[in-house]
């Protein structure tokens, strides 16, 4: 994407304060963060990666897009409704309000295409009906709207190990394997992963978190042992302690390259430091024109 386009990828540390206001550690989450996206190969000299923070314009572009969105439309949001059940005590503006940062996030660059999971396809598109409004609203023709970057035929959303529809690390530890897991901590992980009894008839339908590892399997292992544990479940003669095992090592078969590069990356904090200046004075090219663009058009203007 990055070899293409013109690119920004982000930190996303003012959304996290939605789940977790009060974080123990914001910085060290950060920084972990951006090594994970260094380590999976986005170059600061092809793209701007930088930390949602350091573009305050996003803040402004966010409260600007508020007024003109309906809190009928933020409540009816899938996301919104998931959450206010997993954290009922704190159900704050800001997670009614996420999908409007999202959407400042992504237009303050003008973004035509935004690489998304399939569990942020509904943001997405209420990011086009933000961008289309304010069009309509102010009658120009400024904000694109943007559509979903594919590397595949549909998009992906990878399920959690405990059961859950999605690979969450903001909501458990325990659901999601990290690209820095040591190879014991991804074993027990994988070994702790919710299934069931077992199938009982023959070609019994899975149960979601059975299926869960399949999905991981059919992505992470060889085709091979896919069909072969599928098979054995058809036959009712599944083992997924076996299964587990095979999948553990795939997947830290998989994560090893991550896992040294994320070593190298730690021991280089002046490296660090220059990606993050780097990007933020990129970022802030690019979102502050937005922004001052957006306030001529709705009619702020200095005495």
């Amino acid at each position: 994407m990055q070899e293409e386009h013109t690119c920004f990828f982000f930190i996303a540390d003012y959304h996290s304060l939605t789940t977790h206001p009060t974080p123990a550690d914001l910085h060290g989450s950060v920084q972990n963060v951006l090594i994970e996206f260094l380590a999976c190969g986005l170059d600061p000299e092809k793209a701007t990666i930088y930390i949602q923070s350091d573009l305050p314009e996003t803040a402004e572009l966010y409260l600007l897009l508020n007024m003109n969105a309906y809190v009928g439309e933020l409540e009816r949001c899938t996301s919104f409704k998931e959450k206010i059940r997993q954290q009922p005590d704190n159900v704050n503006a800001g997670l009614l309000t996420y999908p409007t940062l999202m959407a400042a996030d992504i237009i303050i660059h003008k973004a035509h295409k935004v690489p998304v999971g399939k569990d942020q396809e509904q943001h997405l598109e209420m990011t086009r009906t933000f961008a289309n409004r304010f069009n309509r609203l102010y009658k120009v023709d400024f904000f694109p709207e943007p559509e979903a970057y594919n590397f595949g035929d549909s998009l992906v959303k990878i399920p959690g190990l405990d059961g859950s529809l999605k690979m969450s690390k903001s909501e458990n530890d325990a659901s999601a394997i990290f690209l820095a897991d040591s190879p014991e901590s991804i074993r027990k992980k994988v070994m702790r992963a919710v299934t069931d009894a077992g199938p009982t008839e023959m070609n019994q339908p899975k149960p979601q978190a059975v299926e869960n590892l399949f999905s991981l399997m059919k992505i992470m292992s060889s085709s091979e042992a896919y069909d072969h544990f599928n098979d054995l479940y058809n036959r009712c003669q599944i083992r997924y302690g076996d299964m587990k095992k095979q999948l553990a090592e795939d997947l830290i078969q998989f994560t090893e390259p991550f896992r040294e590069k994320i070593r190298e990356l730690y021991s280089n904090p002046d490296y660090l430091r220059k990606v993050v200046s780097t990007g933020a004075e990129k970022a802030r090219a690019s979102g502050s024109k937005t922004v001052r663009e957006v306030r001529e058009i709705i009619g702020f203007k200095s005495f």
